[in-house]
């Protein structure tokens, strides 16, 4: 087997339309709708699809749970740039800039959360 790149992944979400808000309005992502009005948002050439808490779409997680994913963004505008955005959308930053090991090397990190308390990791590579 030769696993080439994650398509894309699914979160729980306790508020489909404030998950909405925060990655299209916040992170800049993209929303789209397929099969039977399913959510989910874009970036480049992956996706994270959207389940509501309770009413998830079989096949699922085992224990899917709300707020439970840890997620690092490899982002192209500069950190500082990252850092004025988020406090112009009065998101609270966790800690950072912060470097890192990524999965290509180093980066430079800030952490938020998002509505679910999932822990979003804001990187740019170093």
């Amino acid at each position: 087997m030769n696993i080439q790149q994650l398509d894309h992944l699914v979160l729980t979400v306790d508020n489909i339309q404030t998950s909405i808000n925060f990655y299209c309005q916040v992170l800049g992502m993209q929303l789209i709708e397929f099969a039977d009005h399913r959510k989910a948002v874009k970036f480049g050439s992956q996706k994270i699809n959207l389940h509501q808490s309770g009413k998830e779409f079989e096949p699922h997680a085992n224990k899917p749970l709300s707020g439970s994913a840890d997620l690092c963004f490899i982002v192209a505008t500069p950190i500082e740039e990252i850092k004025q955005e988020l406090k112009k959308n009065n998101i609270k930053i966790e800690e950072g800039p912060v470097i890192r090991n990524g999965s290509c090397g180093p980066i430079n990190s800030l952490y938020i959360r998002d509505p679910d308390k999932n822990l979003i990791e804001l990187s740019v590579r170093i």
